[in-house]
């Protein structure tokens, strides 16, 4: 018997020796494949003569960057997009004497209106080279028709829609269900228009939250219309008359005959018609992606100085959360910074921020490194969809901002949320008994209301906190803190409001933020590198798997309810005092 086992666990042992061998040797091959993939991914693409046709597909979700490394590819998806990749393409295809135009194939596009304005000027750039673009959609969306309108010929399908509907804003309110369920929400904060806590402590949204919605809605609405009138030479009339009157899906035809689009075309009828201007001759149009073209470079002599571009998007916190939006800003970007004010080599850097903030205490601690970073050369703060509340906090020490007219930002305000689940004890007869040292040593207790001192030391702390964010602001933008007040309130604007009120210093995008580094660096030939704040590549991976598999999970379970269980995930996850926007952006 001893020899049975002696021999039994000799094999175990064997088995899992071979199999850890074998993990290893996959591992390897593994990390292989992905650095010759991401070898392949950067390699130069020079486009054939019979390549002619830049085709862009415009379909899925846009993000500011998503990066070449191995572990982007694998884990982007066909329908994840960059920002960074489409623009840099549309300047290629520009440059690129094969290319003869632009076929823009438009798919279901989910962005917000500030990254739709960066793509527009980009093609508007692209079309003073002579060459031509041309769009097709089999349904063309809000955010891609804006988009699409500044083409030289637009078409949709015979059975095709055009969404142009206008903006409507819903908010979803969790007052009474957090009644029936006995919770009552301890809301703290400063600013009348910091909308944030409203769902929790009412049931339909202040007069000042209404205002400041219908305000910057309105704005947004006015900027897409007068676009699309003056790419369509259109009256700006024709575009809210197709709105007001329902045409999404009435008659295509409406569409054309209000001069919104040129024709009505099948998707193999507008290929024949780009076959035609590009001067192909063979039997099916030939055209090339958006992943050859963004590699299709012309050399580049590499300088010296060099100005430095970091990305700053989703949720402001402590960790990564698979409810939250797909990225997190955490402490790492302030790392980053102190790493490229010891770099010699770079002499600005440009912030490209996008989020609607999180965290107040890790916006602060970004913030601190944006100041100490300046001290020693230019930062210029780019605002992408949205740099709002901890987004605007982390900008208003910049030596300057640039925002795109449809930006949201501002949101100056902050909140703090502490349930009081004492009714919910009591319909479960639960009962808690507590023993202390110091006064205060249960705060935060939920099984009973809070006392009126602690509810005095908490709105304390959080009139301090919005104390602080006024000062940052002030002092960033050289105003008065009493400026600053009016204007903050957690009131939101957007980019062109903010503008006007000294809370940014230009309208513009990346490009113009970093001409404006290179003007106050006082350089002229410089070389633009991309820093990454992201993880680990194996943490990464493992991490980013973990949260899909959840995700998918729950999804599939939940189907359309799938957005309400998230939403409250992303409470249930938020920790400490919050410099937040008031709503969750969905795509135009």
């Amino acid at each position: 018997m001893k020899q049975f086992f002696k021999m039994m666990f000799a094999s175990m042992f064997g088995v899992f020796v071979a199999f850890m061998l074998m993990a290893f040797v996959g591992l390897i091959f593994f990390v292989g494949m992905l650095v010759n993939l991401g070898s392949e991914s950067k390699a130069v693409y020079t486009p054939k003569t019979t390549e002619n046709v830049f085709k862009l597909s415009l379909e899925g979700v846009v993000y500011e960057e998503v990066g070449d490394d191995p572990l982007s590819l694998i884990l982007g998806g066909e329908n994840t997009l960059s920002l960074k990749d489409i623009l840099t393409s549309i300047r290629n295809a520009k440059d690129q004497n094969a290319v003869k135009g632009i076929y823009l194939d438009m798919g279901l596009l989910f962005t917000g209106t500030a990254n739709v304005d960066v793509i527009r000027r980009a093609l508007i750039d692209f079309k003073e080279s002579g060459k031509f673009i041309i769009a097709y959609a089999d349904n063309y969306s809000q955010a891609g028709y804006y988009l699409a309108s500044v083409a030289d010929e637009l078409y949709l399908n015979p059975l095709g829609t055009l969404a142009l509907t206008g903006f409507s804003s819903q908010t979803m309110f969790y007052k009474g269900l957090l009644e029936k369920a006995g919770i009552e929400m301890m809301v703290f904060k400063v600013g009348k228009y910091k909308g944030a806590v409203e769902p929790f402590i009412s049931d339909q949204l202040s007069d000042e939250n209404r205002e400041q919605i219908t305000v910057y809605q309105s704005g947004i609405w006015n900027n897409i219309v007068n676009g699309i009138a003056e790419s369509r030479n259109l009256p700006a009339s024709y575009i809210n008359h197709f709105a007001d009157g329902g045409f999404v899906f009435a008659d295509p035809m409406n569409a054309s005959e209000c001069g919104l689009i040129d024709a009505l075309k099948y998707r193999s009828e507008v290929e024949e018609l780009i076959m035609e201007k590009a001067g192909q001759t063979g039997k099916s149009l030939t055209t090339v992606g958006l992943s050859k073209m963004k590699r299709a470079k012309k050399a580049v002599r590499e300088y010296r100085n060099k100005i430095a571009v970091i990305y700053a998007e989703g949720e402001i916190g402590t960790l990564a959360s698979p409810y939250a939006s797909s990225y997190t800003i955490t402490e790492k970007l302030a790392q980053e910074l102190r790493k490229l004010k010891d770099d010699e080599q770079v002499k600005a850097v440009v912030i490209r921020v996008n989020s609607p903030g999180g965290s107040a205490f890790v916006s602060d601690q970004i913030w601190k490194q944006v100041v100490e970073l300046k001290k020693s050369k230019p930062v210029v703060v780019s605002m992408g969809n949205v740099a709002a509340s901890g987004g605007y906090y982390i900008s208003c020490g910049a030596s300057k901002i640039v925002a795109e007219a449809n930006t949201l930002t501002g949101s100056i305000g902050i909140f703090g949320m502490f349930p009081n689940a004492s009714g919910l004890f009591e319909k479960l007869a639960l009962t808690t008994d507590v023993v202390k040292t110091n006064e205060f040593a249960d705060l935060g207790d939920i099984s009973r209301p809070m006392t009126p001192d602690e509810t005095t030391l908490i709105q304390n702390y959080v009139e301090r906190g919005y104390d602080v964010f006024l000062t940052r602001c002030a002092e960033g933008r050289n105003m008065s803190k009493e400026a600053i007040d009016s204007i903050g309130q957690g009131r939101v604007w957007t980019g062109s409001q903010a503008h006007e009120l000294g809370l940014v210093d230009e309208l513009g995008g990346i490009d113009r933020a970093v001409e404006l580094a290179a003007e106050i660096a006082k350089i002229v030939n410089y070389t633009l590198i991309n820093v990454s704040t992201s993880k680990d590549f194996i943490q990464e991976l493992l991490e980013k798997q973990l949260d899909n598999t959840k995700e998918s999970v729950v999804r599939d379970l939940l189907g359309d309810e799938y957005e309400y269980y998230k939403t409250l995930q992303q409470i249930k996850s938020t920790y400490g005092i919050q410099a937040r926007l008031p709503y969750d952006l969905r795509p135009l």
